[in-house]
C-alpha cells in the first residue's frame, strides 16, 4: 500500500461514504444515532453534522436545543471539503434558519445525491419542526433533493391537504410533491390500513410500489430515519434510486422483525439496526 494514501485529506478509494445532517437522539433510537447505525450496518462509512440536540427517550422528547445555523454550516463544510461523500441525508432540521443554512451549503454540491426526510413530528407525537419552517423547507431544500421521503402526515402538511387514506390519494399527493421541484418522492404507507405496508416511489418516469407485510410491534422509534438513511447508503454505493429504495425497504422490514430481540425503554423501542450481526 502506498503510504501517501493514508495521509489526511487523501481521497478515499472504494469506500462508500454518506453524510447525515440531523438532530441527535439521546435515547439512541432515531436521529443521527439511527442514521449512523443504518449506514454502518449497510457497509457505508458515516459522517455527521448535528442540527440540534434533543433530550429524548422511548417515551418522548423532553427538550430540543437547536445548533446555531452558522455552526451547522461549518460542520457540513468541514466534511464536504475533505471527504469524498457519495450521498447526503437530512433529517430533523428544527428551524427555518437551520434549513436555509443547510440549503445554502448543499447548493454548492448538486452532484451528490441528496435524500430529504422532512421530519416534522417524532413517533411519540412531539413536534420537531417549527411551523414557520415548513415554507422554507419547501422553497429552499426540496428543489435540491434527489428524493424526499414523507410519511402520509408529512405529505399532507407540505401540501396543506387532508391525509391520504388510500393508494390513489397517495399517488396523487406524491405527484403534486414532484411538481414542487424535487426529482423523486417516496410516499411512505406505514400509516395506512391493510395487510401490507406499501410505499410508492414516484418519479418523472412513473410509479413503482414497494410492499412488505405489515408488522405488529411497539418498536417503531426511528423507522423514518432508518429508511431514509438506508436509501442514502444505497446511493452512496452507486446503486440506482429504485435499487436503493428496494434495499432500504427490505433492511427496515428485517430490522423491525428482529426488534423484538431488543428490550429498550418503556415506550416505542428502536428497530434492530444490527440484526444480521447478532
Amino acid at each position: 500500500m502506498n503510504p501517501d494514501s493514508l495521509l489526511p485529506g487523501s481521497p478515499s478509494i472504494g469506500t462508500p461514504i454518506a453524510l447525515t445532517i440531523a438532530g441527535s437522539d439521546s435515547g439512541g433510537g432515531a436521529g443521527i444515532q439511527a442514521d449512523l447505525k443504518a449506514f454502518s450496518a449497510l457497509g457505508v462509512f458515516g459522517c455527521s453534522a448535528l442540527s440540534s440536540l434533543t433530550a429524548q427517550n422511548t417515551l418522548g422528547v423532553q427538550g430540543v436545543l437547536p445548533i446555531p445555523p452558522e455552526f451547522v454550516q461549518q460542520q457540513i463544510q468541514s466534511v464536504l471539503t475533505d471527504i469524498n461523500v457519495g450521498a447526503i441525508k437530512t433529517g430533523m432540521l428544527a428551524t427555518a434558519d437551520i434549513i436555509a443554512a443547510v440549503a445554502e451549503s448543499l447548493s454548492a454540491y448538486p452532484q451528490i445525491p441528496f435524500v430529504l426526510d422532512p421530519v416534522m413530528v417524532a413517533t411519540s407525537g412531539d413536534r420537531l419542526l417549527a411551523e414557520n419552517a415548513i415554507q422554507t423547507l419547501i422553497e429552499k431544500l426540496m428543489p435540491l433533493a434527489t428524493l424526499i421521503t414523507p410519511n402520509l402526515h408529512e405529505a399532507a402538511v407540505l401540501l396543506n391537504l387532508p391525509v391520504a387514506t388510500n393508494r390513489e390519494q397517495m399517488q396523487k399527493q406524491g405527484e403534486q410533491l414532484l411538481r414542487m421541484g424535487t426529482k423523486a418522492v417516496l410516499m411512505k404507507g406505514g400509516h395506512t390500513d391493510g395487510e401490507n405496508a406499501t410505499d410508492l416511489l414516484i418519479t418523472a418516469n412513473g410509479v413503482e410500489a414497494f410492499s412488505a407485510l405489515r408488522l405488529s410491534t411497539r418498536n417503531t422509534h426511528g423507522t423514518g430515519c432508518t429508511l431514509a438513511s438506508a436509501i442514502a447508503a444505497g446511493l452512496a454505493k452507486k446503486l440506482s434510486l429504485n435499487e436503493s429504495v428496494k434495499q432500504a425497504k427490505e433492511y427496515l422490514h428485517n430490522a423491525l422483525i428482529h426488534s423484538e430481540k431488543l428490550k429498550i425503554g418503556q415506550g416505542a423501542g428502536p428497530v434492530h439496526h444490527f440484526y444480521s450481526f447478532y
